[in-house]
């Protein structure tokens, strides 16, 4: 595979990112190694592959929505509240079909 072909959602990835995915997966997927492996309670492997998911699942979405998916970033990446979000995201939806009907 090279760049090019490269998936977005791959590409939107950080190395650390990367680092985890390749973990989970010489680990047979179980979270316990994982936890094991960085330190650290099950229950923060589970949400740390929760918000990998999610930012996977904004990756595969971003080009619908360059707006939205860079809300949705932000307070994936607490960065942003997550009402604040959500209040923009209503705001701008509103707009957009606001336009169209016109």
């Amino acid at each position: 595979m090279t760049l090019e072909t490269l998936p977005d959602w791959l590409a939107a990835l950080d190395e650390e990112d990367m680092g985890f995915i390749r973990k989970f997966v010489l680990s047979s997927g179980s979270l316990k190694e994982m936890a094991g492996l960085y330190g650290v309670t099950y229950p923060t492997v589970r949400l740390r592959l929760d918000r990998l998911i999610q930012k996977i699942r904004l990756g595969e979405s971003a080009a619908a929505d360059p707006y939205v998916t860079l809300v949705k970033r932000l307070a994936m990446e607490d960065k942003m509240d997550f009402e604040t979000a959500k209040l923009l995201i209503s705001q701008y939806k509103k707009a957009t079909d606001q336009k169209e009907e016109r």
